[in-house]
């Protein structure tokens, strides 16, 4: 995809030709023939011209044209080889204009979960006048692996501020900080003979959440509602009013707000706050001591982070908490999110010498919080079931396993 719009010459993010905040008239006066041709003999470090098959291919023929017309002064023959010749520089001056004013920046586009596809994006701009850019490659690889993606810009990058992006689909397979590197950048324009290439240092590092895994809940898992009945700020069909919004298809006619409507010439209908559920804190013991095995310390990981997401979606999780940290509430989706990167980032607590099966204690100030706020908390802590296993457990009785 190709759009015309281009940000800002002065992003401080993108690399490349492009990214010189020089003007062309101060580039212009710093250009001297010596230091052209100096470019094409001997390149700045990172920057190679390399014959393709063909190039290679070509100039042989030049050099066997050259032979024969040197042994038969045919003044044909020498024309030939002065075309050959003039095709092979015309090629490596193209391809250095094809760079010229060309500039790029990786875009990483989370969140990134392990096991599930995500995107990284390469945009592109070309800032030249008059020549547009056709053909140029990136190589991207991420850090843990050793096979480098190669993406091609297939259409045609017009000057004068066009701007294109490259995606690339990749699918994480271990949690953590990733760095995703930009190897290298080419061309094979115009002709195919001559490879240019720019090697890049730019790098970009990402956050890789948990992957989701299958666990079984048990009873004391299973939704109940509390007999006290509080009501919370989330829309459902009985409770206080929340807020009114406009009519969508599919509304009960019997939740239309007929006074609001006539005064705002739209129908408008009414929600309600609904009572919440039993809520569930979190609470997640790192200690290498309970999680001696590096595989089950990963099932563990990933089986926090799912039982999180599903009681989140199920408005019934309160508070997260990590070793003996305060236990924080996750109210929104950001907070959610918090809690993922934390897990992304968890490694093992040092050995303290002895294991500690037991929950840890939670402050009395959280638990006075906790007991005379609006949601009674239940307590899940987690320890291994067996050699592979996990299991979530609530006052010593398994709720779920993983």
């Amino acid at each position: 995809m190709v759009s015309t719009a281009a940000e800002s010459p002065s992003a401080p993010d993108w690399h490349g030709p492009g990214s010189d905040r020089k003007t062309l008239r101060q580039l212009w006066r710093e250009l001297t023939w010596a230091k052209v041709l100096w470019s094409y003999l001997y390149p700045r470090r990172g920057q190679r011209i390399m014959p393709t098959v063909s190039g290679v291919l070509l100039i042989s023929v030049a050099m066997g044209i050259g032979s024969a017309a040197y042994n038969t002064s045919n003044n044909i023959l020498f024309i030939t080889l002065s075309l050959l010749l003039a095709c092979l520089i015309l090629s490596g001056v193209l391809s250095t204009l094809n760079f010229a004013k060309v500039s790029w920046r990786l875009h990483a586009t989370g969140p990134y979960r392990v096991g599930q596809s995500g995107s990284i994006g390469i945009e592109l701009r070309n800032t030249k006048k008059i020549l547009p850019t056709y053909g140029l490659w990136f190589d991207v690889q991420p850090q843990s692996t050793e096979n480098s993606q190669r993406l091609v810009l297939r259409e045609r990058l017009d000057p004068q501020g066009g701007s294109a992006r490259l995606d690339w689909t990749w699918q994480p397979t271990r949690r953590g900080r990733e760095r995703i590197n930009l190897g290298a950048i080419g061309s094979l324009f115009p002709f195919g003979f001559l490879r240019k290439v720019l090697v890049s240092d730019l790098t970009t590092e990402v956050l890789i959440w948990p992957a989701p895994v299958e666990y079984q809940r048990f009873s004391t898992l299973s939704p109940s509602r509390r007999q006290s009945g509080h009501a919370v700020n989330r829309v459902g069909h009985n409770g206080d009013l929340l807020a009114l919004r406009r009519y969508a298809q599919g509304d009960s006619h019997r939740l239309i707000h007929w006074k609001a409507s006539a005064r705002l010439q739209h129908l408008m209908v009414r929600q309600f706050s609904t009572e919440q559920q039993e809520g569930y804190s979190l609470h997640l013991d790192s200690s290498s001591d309970l999680w001696p095995d590096d595989e089950q310390f990963e099932l563990l990981c990933s089986f926090v982070a799912t039982l999180a997401e599903d009681l989140f979606t199920s408005g019934r999780l309160g508070t997260v908490a990590i070793d003996q940290t305060p236990p924080r509430p996750v109210r929104s989706v950001r907070d959610l999110e918090a809690f993922f990167d934390a897990l992304a980032n968890l490694e093992r607590r040092q050995s303290t010498g002895r294991p500690s099966r037991a929950p840890f204690p939670i402050n009395e100030g959280e638990t006075t919080r906790l007991r005379n706020g609006s949601a009674n908390t239940i307590t899940l802590t987690f320890a291994p079931e067996g050699h592979r296993g996990v299991a979530a457990f609530v006052n010593g009785e398994k709720a779920a396993a993983a």
